[in-house]
């Protein structure tokens, strides 16, 4: 099998040993490498002691999305797919996620189309995905994108660590999007496959203020690190315009605000071709309702 599965987790057990035996019980029987990121429920043990099989990484500390990175040290085969402890790929879809990065060389990740359990109905995202507006090369096997969903994508290993993995600043919360843009940078490109399925059960173990607080601030950041200063103002203004009036914002606001200093220093706005990609995508994500930082 040409492709690992990762799994990063944090006090989710039931979920996690779920997602497990949907994942070993897969046709392509890919490797899986789960990193527990401090769980305080006993999550690495059981799965230490119920998969054995399973390459389990115990992080001393909860690192977020950055799980994802010290997973991708240990995988040896030139794709990575990854998903979240209450997200499973659907038997077939990663010989055909792997197939298509096989085929195009240029193509860094493929995000499928995503079934929210139970009941096998379409996320509210998918109709964005399948409808994306962001142009791409003829060759690309399905809608280009802008940006990838993690727990619900394959990328190509080489071009993860060519463009240095998940941002350690950014922890968790859209941390995807910086990464695309520096794929995109790197002469990369995303897309969607509609025959490549990933369930989501969503799992009701999380703290929806956090993640929305993280959210914004990292759209913030991830904005002005790499949009030219007009579309980053114009974007700040959207999303300042439809966000929540409360203490969850106004706490956002001051996380982004205290990342000023570094913002200035590691600033690389994108090539103008990149820039023309993302441009696409700033009024359909002020409209979208999937998108919308609420909890």
């Amino acid at each position: 099998m040409p492709c690992t599965v990762v799994v990063i987790t944090r006090d989710r057990r039931a979920s996690l040993l779920r997602t497990l035996s949907r994942l070993l019980a897969l046709p392509e029987r890919p490797p899986v490498i789960v990193v527990d990121n401090a769980s305080r429920d006993g999550t690495a043990d059981t799965v230490a002691r119920r998969f054995p099989q399973v390459t389990l990484v115990r992080s001393a500390d909860n690192l977020g999305a950055i799980g994802r990175n010290l997973a991708v040290d240990h995988v040896r085969t030139p794709h990575v797919a990854f998903c979240d402890d209450d997200t499973w790929w659907e038997p077939g879809s990663l010989a055909r996620a792997a197939a298509l990065l096989d085929a195009h060389p240029r193509l860094a990740a493929v995000t499928g189309r995503i079934l929210v359990e139970p009941g096998g109905r379409e996320d509210p995202i998918v109709p964005e995905l399948r409808d994306s507006p962001v142009p791409g090369p003829a060759w690309l096997p399905g809608p280009a994108l802008g940006s990838f969903l993690a727990g619900a994508s394959m990328l190509r290993a080489e071009a993860f660590r060519e463009a240095g993995g998940f941002s350690p600043r950014l922890w968790l919360g859209g941390e995807e999007e910086l990464l695309s843009a520096d794929l995109m940078t790197l002469g990369y490109h995303l897309c969607y496959a509609a025959d490549v399925v990933v369930h989501h059960e969503p799992s009701s173990v999380r703290d929806p203020h956090l993640r929305r607080r993280h959210g914004i601030r990292n759209t913030l950041w991830t904005t002005w690190l790499r949009r030219p200063l007009p579309s980053a103002a114009r974007r700040t203004g959207g999303l300042l315009y439809g966000v929540p009036r409360d203490r969850h914002t106004a706490a956002a606001l001051a996380g982004a605000a205290a990342g000023i200093p570094w913002l200035v220093r590691e600033r690389r706005p994108v090539p103008p071709h990149v820039e023309a990609r993302l441009r696409t995508l700033d009024a359909p994500q002020r409209r979208s309702r999937a998108r919308r930082y609420v909890s």
